[in-house]
């Protein structure tokens, strides 16, 4: 039942126990549960690692289990530092993700590299991703950074959107949280989610990306023109590393159909990018387009978490940002 906030069996047996029965030494423990004494000792060990075990007051030298209100803020905060962790180790992919791009995006057409191909201009982009929709066979994962799409490209993707389904082709793509105030977008992946397409949503994604049967990635070479170039990529150790890129960002995503959660700070995910960014010194237009939204919404996004921090300036913003916990794993 707690195994999701990363209680074991063995130690949830131990520690219901213990609240029913504070009386309970190892012995009776063992016999109430009904295990063998070394793996009562093991979950005792494991629940005073969580911190569910302290030291009685009333019994010298004897331990008992927190109450359960104080336990379960406990595992979740612990789980709240493991998922800011996981967003450090996130967050470090993409920036060997973003270098690995760099190196590419310099490359010229005439280049030997082996595993590269430049690709120059809209025609030969469009006319190149025609083909790898044509010889998929498996799967194919997509970040679509940008934010909502218009009438016309959607209309545009749907029949092949509707091929690749049909042939029993996996569709996953994460787009960004701001796509959720794009209502014909959101009727467009509610139109692919009826077909099988899975789709999630973060608040920031490192790059325009499309990998297909986990073989070939195209990727453009400029972020801020999607249309000026791209590269394919085939080499096995580049694919594999852009692979477990889209896994990472996939396991933290959200399904577009559910409601992004709020962390212990009370920010959204969304927010908590923002204020990331803000930190980082990014002016209102840059955080607009990594959010994929407009100007007018960063520079109000900005300006509430600055008054929610009390902050005149982005420099005490981001000091503020870090005595209040918004940005953890900084100091």
């Amino acid at each position: 039942m707690l195994a999701s906030l990363g209680l074991d069996v063995a130690s949830e047996a131990v520690y219901r126990a213990m609240l029913a029965h504070p009386q309970d030494d190892v012995a009776a423990l063992v016999q109430r549960l009904g295990v063998s004494e070394d793996s009562v000792r093991q979950a005792l060990d494991t629940l005073s690692e969580l911190a569910l075990l302290r030291p009685s007051h009333e019994r010298q030298g004897e331990l008992r289990a927190v109450s359960p209100d104080v336990g379960m803020e406990i595992l979740m905060a612990r789980q709240q530092a493991e998922l800011a962790a996981q967003q450090l180790r996130i967050e470090a992919s993409r920036a060997a993700a973003a270098q690995l791009i760099a190196e590419y995006a310099e490359l010229r057409p005439a280049s030997a590299h082996p595993g590269v191909e430049q690709l120059v201009g809209l025609d030969q982009i469009r006319d190149r991703l025609v083909t790898v929709g044509r010889e998929l066979h498996t799967e194919v994962m997509t970040f679509a950074p940008g934010g909502g799409h218009t009438e016309a490209d959607i209309a545009a993707a749907k029949p092949l959107d509707q091929d690749l389904l049909d042939r029993g082709i996996r569709m996953r793509t994460v787009y960004l949280d701001s796509v959720r105030n794009s209502p014909a977008t959101v009727e467009y992946v509610n139109w692919l989610a009826g077909l099988g397409g899975e789709v999630r949503t973060v608040p920031a994604l490192p790059t325009r990306m499309i990998v297909a049967d986990r073989t070939t990635a195209i990727i453009p070479v400029s972020g801020d023109d999607a249309a000026a170039g791209a590269v394919v990529l085939t080499g096995h150790g580049t694919l594999a590393a852009l692979c477990a890129l889209f896994e990472s960002v996939w396991a933290g995503a959200q399904p577009l159909g559910e409601a992004a959660p709020k962390g212990t700070n009370g920010l959204s995910p969304q927010e908590a990018t923002a204020i990331r960014l803000l930190a980082d010194g990014l002016t209102d237009e840059a955080i607009a387009k990594r959010l994929g939204v407009s100007h007018r919404t960063a520079r109000r996004l900005a300006t509430e978490l600055m008054e929610r921090l009390g902050a005149r300036s982005r420099f005490e913003a981001g000091v503020r940002s870090v005595q209040h916990g918004w940005l953890p794993g900084r100091s």
